[in-house]
């Protein structure tokens, strides 16, 4: 906690604490597709609104605009429409559209003949480095935030946040937005190495690695990730041996049919977070085969054959063991040893590997580092529909999540599906909080509990 009075402005960005103009409206922490959209979704407020500018600021820890670089994997395509990009479900007029994208690149037509709704993670990736080149914002790149400390007035209620930077920088502002994304889930037996590792960073890993001297690989986890990691290595090796370990019996197939893919929809975050807790558990169960440890219908048929005609052939590379699960991975200079259980009959097997690449999901990022006291439990159970994080009474600077709020916002929480929308009612919120800060206003700061039902920039059907 800062006291305002102690605010000394300098040049680093640091504000004198009552000067209105040295303060943000908001400021966002990460630069992923989430507050990329919200930078978006600022731009284009600022220009249809300039009198009621907001001033921005957004901190990246990494040097340029980056998403997934290490998952980019040839033909790897995406598992969700492109219609849902950074704006078009929330502004369809927008110069940041896919189309406008495609139009840009001068690729329009052909896209178009070819005649699908998945681009390849390339194009897409492409895509989002496109818009994040053109948008009208504040990023500074490079830049890791360490903190995020509530700054009180004269009358003890803390109205800012001072976002405190690894190079010492402190900037304040009304309003943070996180956006730090995912970290990796490791199962307790492993040690990241250059020969055990993520799948998030694969490509990197695998460039790095060292040669291969047991030309044998072992893939953990069931899902789209392990599925596609277990094809490139079986293509790019091809005398090696490639080892699929997870604790199913097989593949399960993700649910992309027209009513499951509803829980994705705009107003079903609407409807879940409005529901009781228990009942949101209930249907986010029951869906989790729409984006949970599924794999492509696709990819597993492409998978099958190839393990088929290994057995015609009598020459196997490919290796399903289901219903398994790795006990010990030990590394040395020659590889990794590593020690494999079938759960079926109970037996182990050690299979001497050149590598273990981790496809074993993630899990949202700790905010107790970031937000000290502030930070909520982990699983988030309260978060209030706008995407703010309660907070105590003598606190009313807000702090909103761009993800980790699946409990209560639903399947969309840390998705692209719905990164359009949330930026626009995150927006919002921020917009008519200020609106109430200023001196005269009626009503008080906390009415906003929730979207309101006419505005500009939230288009769900949030009653």
């Amino acid at each position: 906690m800062t006291d305002r009075s102690s605010l000394v402005a300098d040049d680093a960005g640091r504000s004198e604490g009552n000067s209105q103009g040295d303060v943000f409206d908001l400021v966002g922490i990460g630069f992923g597709p989430s507050n990329l959209a919200l930078a978006i979704a600022v731009e284009e407020h600022n220009t249809d609104n300039p009198s009621s500018a907001i001033r921005a600021r957004f901190f990246e820890r990494r040097s340029a605009f980056a998403w997934h670089p290490g998952m980019l994997l040839e033909g790897a395509t995406m598992q969700i429409a492109f219609p849902k990009d950074l704006v078009t479900f929330r502004n369809p007029t927008s110069s940041y559209s896919f189309f406008s994208y495609l139009h840009d690149r001068g690729r329009l037509v052909d896209f178009v003949n070819h005649q699908t709704f998945f681009p390849t993670r390339h194009e897409f990736q492409d895509y989002l480095q496109w818009a994040a080149t053109r948008v009208d914002a504040d990023v500074r790149y490079g830049t890791e935030v360490v903190s995020v400390e509530t700054v009180r007035n004269h009358n003890g209620v803390a109205d800012l946040f001072a976002v405190r930077t690894a190079d010492g920088a402190v900037v304040y502002a009304h309003s943070v937005v996180v956006g730090v994304g995912l970290r990796a889930r490791l199962p307790k037996w492993a040690t990241e190495s250059a020969r055990c590792f993520h799948n998030h960073h694969f490509l990197f890993h695998i460039e790095d690695m060292p040669e291969p001297q047991h030309r044998r690989f072992v893939v953990v986890g069931a899902g789209q990730s392990a599925a596609e990691v277990v094809q490139y290595l079986h293509t790019h090796y091809p005398q090696a041996e490639v080892h699929n370990v997870f604790n199913r019996f097989g593949y399960s197939p993700a649910d992309d049919s027209p009513y499951a893919n509803r829980i994705f929809d705009p107003q079903v975050v609407d409807e879940l977070h409005a529901a009781p807790l228990s009942e949101r558990e209930r249907l986010l169960a029951l869906h989790r085969s729409t984006n949970y440890s599924v794999v492509s219908p696709e990819l597993i048929e492409a998978l099958y054959a190839t393990e088929y005609r290994e057995r015609v052939s009598g020459r196997r590379r490919l290796f399903m063991r289901r219903a398994s699960e790795v006990v010990s991975a030990i590394e040395s200079d020659a590889g990794v040893t590593v020690e494999i259980r079938d759960n079926l009959e109970g037996d182990t097997e050690t299979l001497e590997c050149d590598a273990v690449v981790l496809a074993t999901g993630f899990e949202p990022t700790p905010l107790a580092p970031l937000l000290g006291d502030l930070a909520p439990e982990s699983p988030v159970l309260s978060v209030a529909r706008d995407y703010r994080l309660p907070l105590p009474e003598n606190v009313t600077a807000d702090v909103y999540l761009q993800g980790g709020t699946e409990k209560t916002h639903g399947l969309t929480a840390s998705l692209l599906s719905n990164a359009a929308i949330r930026a626009g009612e995150i927006l919002t919120s921020i917009v008519e909080r200020r609106e109430l800060r200023l001196p005269g206003a009626g009503g008080g700061i906390d009415e906003l509990g929730r979207i309101s039902d006419h505005h500009t920039y939230a288009t769900s059907e949030a009653r």
